[in-house]
């Protein structure tokens, strides 16, 4: 398992009129720490779309605990849950970086296609691919 957190620091832009975040930022920020853990693994989504796979995203969600607000700074910590050869499961725990206060807690489910987009089961079309997601996976 690798231990990787993205950090972020709050933009303008991304805040809403109450002053808060607006929450569909939390899911740019989930897809920026998802990158930012491959990437660190060692294959990262341009490689990834070199070798013909593509990893759509098939479900999100998000869990808003307390809000972060402009100029803060936030950890985004995302774990392998889930895999299967087909599937990835990530968790995310947004984290303030300065307090360590719970903003919000999330997933995300992605597939593995080939660039036909259909089902590429990587421990068969891609094994060095499949070695390295069971390497990020977290083990109960």
């Amino acid at each position: 398992m690798l231990e990787c957190a993205c950090i972020h620091k709050v933009q303008y832009y991304e805040t809403d009129q109450m002053g808060v975040v607006h929450h569909s930022n939390y899911f740019r920020w989930f897809e920026e720490a998802r990158t930012e853990l491959l990437e660190k693994a060692g294959l990262g989504y341009h490689e990834m779309e070199a070798l013909g796979i593509v990893v759509p995203v098939l479900s999100i969600a998000c869990d808003f605990k307390s809000s972060a607000k402009y100029g803060q700074t936030v950890a985004i910590i995302p774990t392998v849950e889930a895999y299967t050869g087909l599937r990835l499961e990530v968790s995310y725990q947004v984290v303030d970086a300065k307090t360590g206060d719970l903003r919000a807690a999330g997933r995300s489910k992605h597939a593995f296609l080939d660039s036909a987009f259909r089902p590429s089961p990587l421990p068969k079309t891609h094994p060095e691919v499949d070695a390295l997601m069971r390497r990020l996976l977290v083990k109960s």
